[in-house]
């Protein structure tokens, strides 16, 4: 608006031309319509992740999701004990071998796997590698798809917020590969034979 006088000084209120063009006004409309998301909207809970490690000859990839504690119990309320899990959030963790290997003295072919557990409270936790590799974290694909099913000792360590998949020893042909959630660890002995001739 503008404001003008003339000689009575009284005062007269003319409005002054409008300078914005269609699409203006309806670029505004649309931004009003749909809002920004605020904050950590539109970001995935559990962000992916993947581990590759050379042993020996060898290479061990892994691909997951990475869900964070938050607070929350864990094994025994989040994770029932005694139920299958697979360690990671979304699509099911997948293991992949370029090699034979051993997996606790367990012999594995080369290939690709899907990675389930089943934790228990007083005992050895199983651990499952599925031929579904490419499987979502439910259902279970199933045990006619199972490649190899061993029991392992979890251990006690220090608090992981987020759950990491890692190689904590890696030593010539042989390597651990530690899922650890929280203050829970679950060690797979791992041997890599194979030899290039």
């Amino acid at each position: 608006m503008e404001l003008n006088s003339n000689e009575n000084t009284s005062r007269v209120m003319r409005p002054m031309p409008s300078r914005l063009g269609p699409a203006v006004v309806l670029g505004l409309a649309a931004f009003l319509a749909f809002p920004a998301p605020v904050g950590g909207q539109g970001y995935p809970f559990s962000q992916r992740g993947s581990v590759t490690q050379d042993v020996a000859h060898t290479t061990v990839a892994v691909s997951y999701g990475r869900p964070v504690a938050r607070g929350r119990v864990l094994f025994g309320q989040l994770v029932p004990w005694d139920s299958l899990w697979h360690p990671g959030a979304d699509s099911a963790t997948r293991v992949t071998f370029n090699h034979d290997v051993l997996l606790e003295g367990h012999p594995m072919k080369a290939g690709e796997y899907s990675l389930w557990l089943i934790p228990r409270e007083h005992a050895p936790w199983t651990v499952i590698l599925s031929h579904a590799a490419r499987a979502f974290h439910k259902p279970y694909p199933g045990v006619a798809r199972e490649a190899l099913r061993l029991d392992v000792t979890p251990e006690s360590l220090s608090h992981m917020e987020s759950l990491a998949i890692y190689f904590p020893v890696v030593l010539r042909d042989e390597a651990v590969l530690r899922i650890h959630w929280g203050s829970t660890g679950v060690p797979i002995r791992l041997k890599a034979p194979y030899r290039p001739e």
